[in-house]
């Protein structure tokens, strides 16, 4: 099954890291693909486009990962990064990087793209 990534191609960082993971899956045949939640209808990932524009969403398998999950599932399937995806998915951890993420991180980039799309 093919996993899809909703992501926001307009915040730098988001585009940056999304499109490291999209070579490193095209290089290796990794089957992913790519939305961008400013060309695509986020309603197939089950939200609005502010909710997708707040955290990374995935969809696999039929089933929606959001945030820390989502990384740990993209990471999870790509070689390199399984260690990773090992290391953050273990319980202590997860639960630690759930509230960087959380409360922190995705925050802080939402608040940077809504500065983006209400300026000239």
């Amino acid at each position: 099954m093919t996993t899809r990534i909703l992501y926001n191609a307009d915040c730098p960082i988001c585009n940056a890291e999304i499109c490291h993971y999209q070579r490193y899956a095209d290089a290796r045949g990794i089957p992913f693909g790519f939305d961008d939640l400013n060309t695509v209808d986020p309603a197939i990932y089950g939200v609005t486009a502010d909710e997708a524009a707040r955290r990374l969403h995935v969809l696999h398998d039929g089933r929606v990962y959001v945030g820390v999950d989502a990384f740990v599932l993209i990471w999870s399937q790509m070689p390199r990064y399984r260690p990773l995806a090992w290391i953050v998915g273990a319980p202590v951890i997860r639960s630690m990087a759930r509230i960087v993420y959380d409360q922190i991180l995705a925050p802080w980039l939402y608040r940077a793209h809504l500065r983006r799309v209400s300026s000239p």
